[in-house]
């Protein structure tokens, strides 16, 4: 299927406000037991009704991840650790 117009401009309205090379920081309270995220988040400042799937993403074993729809990164804040994850 290919994209229409207004499939790409869906696209662009959505990464209004994501930085692709500034991550997104989090403190590791941020993080659900199991050391990750889902995204879309409302900690990014996305508006979680009109965004792509949910996703997980793991911190626990990865500084910095990447979501694979939309292309926001995500990392600890410089200090922060996760308990009970090595």
């Amino acid at each position: 299927m290919a994209a229409t117009p207004n499939m790409l401009a869906g696209c662009a309205k959505f990464n209004q406000g994501t930085s692709m090379s500034n991550p997104i920081e989090l403190k590791a309270s941020d993080l659900n037991p199991q050391g990750g995220i889902f995204c879309p988040n409302k900690l990014a400042g996305m508006q979680l009704w009109n965004s792509h799937p949910r996703v997980f993403l793991d911190l626990s074993k990865n500084a910095v991840v990447k979501c694979p729809y939309c292309g926001t990164q995500y990392q600890l804040k410089a200090g922060e650790h996760l308990s009970g994850h090595h």
